[in-house]
């Protein structure tokens, strides 16, 4: 299967680089596999498209402030992305330009916090030793939302740092651990998860921290060559048996999000899904049988990607590109900041 089978043309203005002043005001397209039509709504419609009994599933996981710029010595400033914790004072993180840190390198972040480099891995990555142990009040204190490259910011730019760390971060996050909002839960809002309650949709929440395999760009010619990287996800034990009891009773489960679909995909075993602390490289893309999820709530996402790869899978290539075409005519907004489609 080729990657180019996956591409698309989107005009570089249909990209949004703010979020919306309020969430629920997103577009939403509806997209019916049965019947192959494309409906349009909004997101505050979104309760209308949701039965009693009808499982609702969360990715909470909540982003942190992980984009941070830091100054070698001899004055050349450093963009880093925090990835994750790899010992009591060290942390892994992307750098760039990476060709320009190197091992030893003396790194001054905000806050006078001084890291050195110790090791120099693949893909721009670097493990970085601190003084102080505790980076996270650091990045809490002077970083920034990890925005996609796509959304443009100029570096360290303070007027619009409040606004993202809020609106990139769902309304329900909880525990820190991801690198990238899962942004299909981008729109929703406490009091619409509340009308959702008040109608008898259970609304469940799963954990999966979104890191690099989730935007990992595909570089191979064939989509099965794509090596996919391993992320963390969580299920507690309420919400495992929630999800496996509506499975029992046949109730539809809406996923919101390609990462909650990862999660649920590999945790599922013989018509359940148990409760615990899991690890998943799952690729999936258009051959692949689902086993846990009924109906998607999704963003529009990148030409090639994997996650147009799963979104393809489950409501078959041709139609989402067909909806994809339509969404560019209608001029529906793209990508994190943008609008959403909901597959039934």
């Amino acid at each position: 299967m080729l990657v180019s089978d996956f591409d698309y043309d989107l005009p570089q203005e249909l990209i949004a680089q703010i979020p919306l002043p309020k969430r629920d005001r997103s577009r939403m397209m509806i997209c019916d596999r049965k019947t192959g039509d494309i409906r349009h709504a909004h997101f505050f419609d979104f309760p209308d498209y949701c039965q009693k009994e009808d499982i609702l599933i969360l990715n909470s996981s909540k982003v942190f402030p992980a984009k941070i710029w830091g100054k070698k010595e001899d004055g050349r400033t450093i963009e880093f992305l925090f990835l994750k914790k790899e010992g009591e004072k060290t942390w892994e993180a992307m750098c760039r330009p990476a060709r320009h840190v190197r091992q030893g390198d003396r790194i001054t972040f905000s806050l006078n916090a001084v890291g050195q480099v110790v090791e120099l891995k693949q893909e721009g990555k670097r493990v970085i030793q601190f003084q102080d142990g505790n980076v996270l009040a650091l990045l809490k204190k002077a970083g920034y939302a990890p925005l996609p490259p796509y959304i443009r910011r100029k570096k360290g730019e303070l007027k619009s740092r409040p606004e993202d760390l809020e609106r990139y971060q769902t309304v329900f996050a909880r525990k820190e651990g991801s690198i990238a909002a899962p942004t299909a839960g981008l729109h929703f809002t406490q009091e619409l998860l509340t009308q959702l309650k008040e109608k008898g949709v259970p609304v469940c929440e799963l954990s999966l921290d979104v890191g690099l395999a989730t935007f990992q760009p595909v570089r191979v010619h064939y989509v099965e060559d794509h090596p996919m990287l391993a992320e963390t996800y969580e299920i507690s034990r309420e919400t495992a048996q929630v999800i496996t009891d509506g499975i029992k009773k046949k109730h539809p489960v809406t996923a919101v999000g390609t990462t909650s679909v990862r999660a649920l995909e590999s945790a599922y075993e013989d018509g359940r899904i148990p409760a615990g602390r899991f690890s998943t490289s799952l690729f999936i893309y258009p051959g692949y049988e689902f086993k846990a999820v009924d109906r998607l709530l999704t963003n529009f996402h990148l030409p090639r990607s994997t996650l147009l790869m799963l979104v393809s899978a489950f409501a078959g290539k041709d139609f989402i590109l067909e909806a994809y075409q339509e969404a560019v005519r209608k001029k529906y907004r793209f990508f994190s900041y943008g609008d959403c489609m909901l597959i039934l």
